[in-house]
């Protein structure tokens, strides 16, 4: 019986300023990132390390279809907190139960995020008073923003990335 090896190799086709200072980065060598897909298959995908030229930090070129710090691909974690009923996704009851608590938790942050990232970029007028708790589920509120199509998590996650907006809990793993 033959396995294959699902590995893809991921790479950007435009320059990427670094997030941090906006300085350029320079390739620093790969690494291979692992994700499940909706058949709960995982594959390997080769990502380049980044490093800025001026503040000397590492980033990593993730495509779309990765979500920092998480294990699946963001089709499946979508597909979750869109139909927590309906969904087909193969992960675990606490799994589940995890991205939703992480969603919820962070939603008003990204709302916040995505509405300073508009204003900054002078993308619209913003009504402000949309985004607050008392006008709708959070997949309503940050639907506002996102649009409520296939990706929109995708489309949250990536301008809050790219301006280093992105928070994570992984600190609280770093020895010192």
């Amino acid at each position: 019986m033959k396995t294959y090896l699902l590995e893809f190799l991921v790479r950007g086709a435009e320059r990427i300023p670094s997030p941090c200072c906006g300085k350029d980065m320079l390739v620093r060598g790969t690494k291979n990132r692992k994700a499940k897909d909706h058949t709960g298959q995982s594959k390997t995908y080769n990502i380049r390390r980044l490093k800025c030229t001026h503040c000397g930090t590492i980033h990593h070129e993730l495509p779309d279809l990765l979500i920092p710090y998480k294990r699946y691909e963001a089709e499946c974690i979508e597909d979750v907190l869109t139909n927590p009923s309906t969904h087909i996704v193969p992960a675990d009851d606490s799994t589940l139960s995890r991205w939703h608590g992480w969603f919820l938790e962070f939603v008003d942050y990204w709302i916040g995020c995505l509405t300073s990232i508009m204003i900054r970029t002078n993308q619209e007028n913003t009504p402000l008073d949309y985004t607050s708790k008392d006008s709708g589920a959070a997949l309503q509120r940050i639907g506002r923003l996102a649009g409520d199509a296939n990706g929109w998590l995708t489309r949250i996650v990536r301008p809050i990335v790219n301006i280093n907006f992105w928070l994570h809990t992984r600190s609280a793993f770093i020895v010192q």
